[in-house]
């Protein structure tokens, strides 16, 4: 068990943290959440049957602790709402301008700030899809759903999105529900 745990851990951790601290816009409660699947994982891989791949079934284990966690939450859609605090270090070019290290910045915190509005659903879809890399299929794999209604999610969540983006310029204020 102690190689399986180890190939998970090496293979997937950093999209595993990703994903919850995405969900759940904390560093410290992804933190734990990731270690919470982890839990999970060592307590049940004997049970795991193979009928999806190691990802798959990983990814659907920490849909699950997440959203455990918001149900243990007082007011949890609330409080998910209210939770837009990203940290500002995920900008990926080494060298950019000053200029544009600033422009970056804002595109990408309107664009969480955003997603936050969404439902968890539109959510749980755009972060699998676009952030993670998941494939149609691994994606309906993870959430339990079929192809269709992720591809119909999908097509939906970016139109909410897009339109909560457009609001946002439109109105072009500060990040206010």
């Amino acid at each position: 068990m102690d190689s399986v745990f180890d190939e998970l851990y090496d293979q997937y951790h950093r999209d595993l943290f990703q994903f919850l601290f995405y969900m759940v816009k904390n560093r410290e409660e992804a933190e734990d959440l990731v270690q919470e699947v982890y839990i999970r994982v060592m307590s049940s891989y004997e049970r795991f049957e193979g009928k999806s791949s190691e990802k798959t079934w990983l990814f659907s284990i920490a849909k699950n602790v997440a959203i455990d966690h918001f149900r243990k939450q007082k007011n949890w859609k609330q409080r998910l709402y209210d939770k837009f605090d990203w940290d500002r270090g995920g900008i990926k070019d080494t060298s950019p301008l000053p200029e544009d290290i600033t422009i970056q910045n804002e595109d990408v915190e309107l664009l969480f700030h955003c997603l936050g509005m969404c439902t968890t659903n539109h959510r749980l879809v755009i972060i699998m899809r676009f952030m993670n890399d998941f494939s149609v299929a691994e994606t309906a794999q993870t959430l339990s759903w079929s192809e269709s209604k992720v591809k119909t999610t999908q097509h939906r969540a970016l139109k909410a999105l897009r339109a909560k983006m457009e609001l946002h310029a439109k109105e072009g204020g500060p990040f206010h529900a």
